[in-house]
């Protein structure tokens, strides 16, 4: 019998729920300072998941909130705009 390939999980930061590393979108803050969507997930700097769910979304992307705790730097109002239609363009639908 062949075995199962593995399959990396992730949680995450709003929901606390744990997926696979694919179901997530991975947000980065780089080593020059910039917070970017990763969604290839190998980009270079800190990480942090938040799942498609608009709840995880509007938790997630607040100017204090988790994401700004997960990635240790503080998330100006324009980055939090350009994150939110960076995700945004990655949904098919406009909304998760």
């Amino acid at each position: 019998m062949g075995r199962q390939k593995h399959q990396p999980q992730r949680t995450c930061i709003a929901c606390r729920q744990t997926k696979d590393k694919r179901e997530l979108i991975r947000i980065v803050r780089t080593p020059e300072g910039q917070i970017i969507v990763d969604p290839s997930g190998k980009a270079n700097g800190r990480g942090a998941y938040l799942c498609r769910r608009p709840e995880c979304w509007d938790q997630g992307l607040r100017p204090k909130g988790r994401l700004a705790h997960a990635l240790k730097t503080a998330i100006s109002t324009r980055e939090l705009e350009a994150l939110k239609a960076a995700l945004l363009a990655l949904e098919p639908s406009g909304r998760p």
